[in-house]
């Protein structure tokens, strides 16, 4: 069992979504000027006939960008764990230009990690349009897509386009939730610091995490509530009553409306998510019949150089290994 806090959390990353709705300093403008850079970048890339992911940061230079890349890693770390950044003119681009310019933003950020076992370096968060929605990620689904963490230090996102209605983006801070817990239903602190088992659909094999962890005065935090319970069920140890009780407790408080922010990514946004003080969710969706008109983002997952050091027993997301 990890080291269980008992202090509160303090400081930028234990936000409210009630806080932060009539406060934009949230949402980073690019300015022309950066536009200007990565667009030069995309250039030298399409010069030397490369393509996502096999290009370097080297090929994707951007040095004027380097105090607002500084400021982007500071504040996932250490500030709130969170950003939009807006103003990208995708209009101008075709998909594969904003590929490069976003998968090069991540290579100037930190490194880009593998998001299944295929080795998929920038993933499509889109409505694959399965036949049997069970059989696949709720990812590819226009399904609400319930709060979890992503298996990399950070999680990004690019929109291309958005869907005909929905598709609402969400997020809480772990660091909010912890301090209701701690302060309102301690009883439960304890078992959200115990292992649970957890596995990806397609992805590998289940390992123990606890959903709270405290190493060296940091706090972080894992939950992907569904894969839990496909691991422990498959383990023959499904989630117990009191189990149960606490997940729902976790569930209750990230979907409150005073603790969640909503924003709607329009076309050309990115945001960033730390996954150790954020979890994420999303809003179901009505999507286009038109192919070239349906919702489509682009992810990444990337290992960043100030990613905080974890405990022994809440390994770090390095991504899932091809295979």
């Amino acid at each position: 069992m990890s080291v269980i806090r008992k202090e509160k959390v303090t400081g930028p990353s234990a936000w409210k979504g009630k806080d932060l709705r009539d406060d934009d300093s949230w949402i980073y403008h690019w300015s022309e000027k950066s536009i200007a850079a990565m667009e030069r970048a995309l250039e030298n890339v399409k010069s030397k006939g490369l393509t996502v992911p096999d290009f370097t940061k080297e090929d994707f230079p951007i040095p004027e960008m380097a105090e607002e890349i500084a400021y982007f890693n500071e504040e996932l770390e250490d500030g709130r764990g969170f950003i939009l950044i807006r103003g990208l003119p995708v209009e101008r681009y075709s998909d594969e230009d904003v590929a490069i310019i976003y998968y090069g933003l991540g290579l100037n950020m930190g490194v880009p990690v593998s998001q299944n076992i295929k080795g998929d370096m920038l993933g499509h968060v889109r409505d694959i349009r399965a036949q049997d929605t069970r059989k696949v990620r709720v990812y590819e689904t226009s399904e609400y897509l319930p709060y979890h963490a992503d298996l990399a230090d950070v999680v990004g996102l690019c929109s291309l386009r958005k869907a005909k209605s929905g598709g609402m983006s969400s997020i809480s801070s772990a660091m909010t939730l912890f301090n209701e817990i701690l302060e309102n239903h301690p009883e439960y602190l304890g078992l959200l610091h115990r292992y649970f088992l957890m596995e990806h659909i397609h992805d590998g094999d289940s390992g123990p995490l606890p959903l709270f962890s405290e190493h060296n005065g940091k706090l972080s935090a894992m939950y992907l509530r569904q894969y839990i319970e496909i691991a422990q069920e498959k383990a023959g140890q499904p989630l117990s009553p009191v189990e149960i009780e606490a997940f729902d407790l976790v569930d209750k408080i990230l979907v409150d409306p005073d603790t969640r922010l909503d924003m709607m990514m329009e076309p050309g946004d990115i945001q960033f998510l730390n996954n150790y003080t954020i979890f994420h969710s999303r809003t179901s969706f009505e999507d286009y019949d038109e192919p070239e008109l349906r919702r489509h983002l682009y992810r990444l997952w990337l290992k960043m150089p100030n990613a905080r050091e974890l405990a022994d027993d809440f390994p770090g997301r390095n991504g899932i290994s091809k295979r």
